[in-house]
């Protein structure tokens, strides 16, 4: 009688060790495909880029300056690895601000922002910079349920031994977090 409940438990420990490693892969792989998901908007916008500067060239030849700052920060996007996080989103916040000096260049100049091709195209880079804001707060919602998950009990320590490591959030840069400063000092002059 001793031996079948010893069998047991050691049956039902293994299972339980079973489905926690099984529940941590499964929640390292989410974390991982949150991540690709930002990767291919990234790529999305890095695509519809390219359509946008040849459409404000075309109306603009001043501001060389700004589509040059965009241009230069998408290719730092694509040259930088796969696996650099965190490299890739403060670039893609720079360009990000780059194509918010783009949108404002647009505003000099009403033949371009009557244009249907620039107005299809600021719309879907509109779309895409939601997408990649969603995806960012899905990442670090995922990433937090995985750290979660391998420092608690018992799961720490399945993942301790089969070496599961925390993952890093995506951070909001400090010029983000700096409150705007608003002059309305010369309204009324």
């Amino acid at each position: 009688m001793t031996a079948i409940i010893v069998i047991v438990v050691v049956v039902l420990l293994v299972l339980l060790y079973i489905s926690i490693y099984n529940s941590l892969v499964r929640m390292r792989t989410n974390a991982q495909e949150s991540w690709s998901q930002i990767d291919v908007q990234l790529q999305r916008r890095n695509d519809l880029i390219p359509n946008l500067v040849n459409t404000v060239k075309g109306y603009s030849k001043y501001e060389a300056k700004t589509l040059e700052q965009v241009t230069s920060l998408r290719q730092q996007i694509a040259e930088l690895p796969a696996n650099a996080h965190q490299e890739k989103m403060a670039v893609s916040d720079k360009l990000t601000g780059a194509l918010n000096s783009l949108y404002a260049v647009a505003e000099n100049y009403p033949d371009l922002k009557a244009s249907s091709e620039f107005s299809k195209l600021m719309e879907e880079l509109s779309n895409t910079e939601n997408k990649i804001a969603y995806s960012r707060q899905l990442y670090n919602s995922t990433v937090a349920a995985f750290d979660a998950k391998i420092q608690t009990f018992p799961s720490n320590l399945v993942a301790g031994i089969h070496h599961f490591t925390k993952m890093d959030y995506l951070q909001v840069p400090d010029d983000a977090k700096k409150n705007p400063q608003v002059d309305f000092s010369d309204l009324n002059n």
